[in-house]
């Protein structure tokens, strides 16, 4: 049976604090048509971030928000079904920012043709893809690791912090993964090989651990999280350390007011740090070159990568929402078709 609806997720409202189910609301539309130059794309995977949370602030907070009742967006990888594009073909796999839908229409400028080598399709939205890319840029060049470097990373377990520390581990670095669940740090040392792991959860005092864990000081802390994780490690910053500003999840549903929205207090001046935040869309010159590297890892089994994948458009807020309780391990992804 062809289907002709499409169903597709739109924010029905600003979340106050930590979104909830209410915020969105699945909606059966019609397929949309391709008009000059543009693609209709059936959408295989979706990625859902915790940068998403942003989007939904208004713009007073926040730079290009969703609009309230339209489709949230995703960056996705898909099948050209139709296309007015010269570039694409119907059956072309592609990667986007498309939508949280299943089918989607977008100017063919806006694709790129998917190449994860012998990688499944799926790894263009993780290792192989954005967050693999912010990855690099933030331990490589933002975070100029080098050997014998010991590195921290918060939020170690995501799609983000598990590529970043096992960079750090290539380079010959030590590297300290700071994580939620006690199966995450298993993982990370494990399967990852990192040289320690912190459950920040059951630990009584998270600056202790992070000085028995590393005990020649943090020469570079690559921030995902914000708040008591990165009051922990700035006690322990060695002379001239850098930080790599990467995200601050435990910020994210944070309001004005909100006594968790503090300053770097525990900084200090003596440690001459460097503390940068980066955008990686910024490092755009050097893709082919991250990507070259980190597909020649990832084939020669030094990058591991796992995926949590929830099944079915209809759980796509569901897959959202437990970023923040910090369910998944890996990439968190949605598989429109589980077939």
């Amino acid at each position: 049976m062809v289907t002709t609806r499409n169903r597709q997720w739109r924010l029905t409202e600003r979340p106050t604090g930590e979104p909830t189910a209410d915020n969105f609301e699945l909606t059966d539309d019609p397929i949309p048509e391709p008009g000059p130059k543009e693609v209709l794309v059936r959408t295989e995977y979706l990625s859902v971030d915790p940068y998403m949370r942003g989007r939904m602030r208004d713009s007073q907070s926040y730079a290009d928000p969703w609009p309230v009742g339209e489709p949230m967006r995703a960056r996705a990888v898909g099948t050209v079904v139709e296309s007015n594009h010269a570039a694409f073909e119907p059956g072309d796999t592609v990667l986007g920012n498309l939508y949280w839908a299943e089918y989607a229409v977008v100017d063919g400028t806006d694709l790129e043709t998917v190449d994860t080598g012998t990688a499944p399709v799926s790894t263009a939205l993780h290792v192989l893809g954005m967050p693999g890319r912010t990855a690099y840029v933030g331990t490589v060049d933002i975070g100029e690791v080098e050997p014998g470097d010991t590195v921290v990373v918060s939020a170690a377990a995501g799609a983000v912090g598990s590529v970043a520390g096992q960079i750090a581990r290539i380079a010959g670095c030590r590297v300290v993964g700071i994580t939620g669940r006690d199966e995450k740090a298993d993982w990370l040392t494990d399967d990852l090989g990192f040289d320690a792991a912190i459950n920040y959860r059951t630990t009584d005092d998270l600056s202790a651990a992070v000085a028995d864990a590393c005990s020649r000081g943090v020469d570079l802390y690559f921030e995902n999280v914000g708040g008591e994780v990165t009051d922990a490690v700035m006690d322990h910053l060695v002379d001239h350390s850098r930080v790599a500003v990467c995200g601050k999840i435990a910020l994210y549903n944070a309001e004005n007011g909100d006594d968790r929205l503090r300053g770097p207090r525990r900084l200090h001046q003596r440690t001459r740090t460097r503390v940068e935040g980066f955008i990686v869309s910024d490092h755009a010159d050097r893709f082919d070159h991250i990507n070259a590297r980190l597909r020649r890892w990832v084939e020669e089994d030094r990058l591991q990568y796992r995926e949590t994948v929830t099944d079915g458009i209809e759980n796509a807020s569901d897959a959202f929402l437990g970023l923040f309780d910090g369910t998944n391990i890996g990439k968190q992804l949605v598989r429109i078709d589980a077939d």
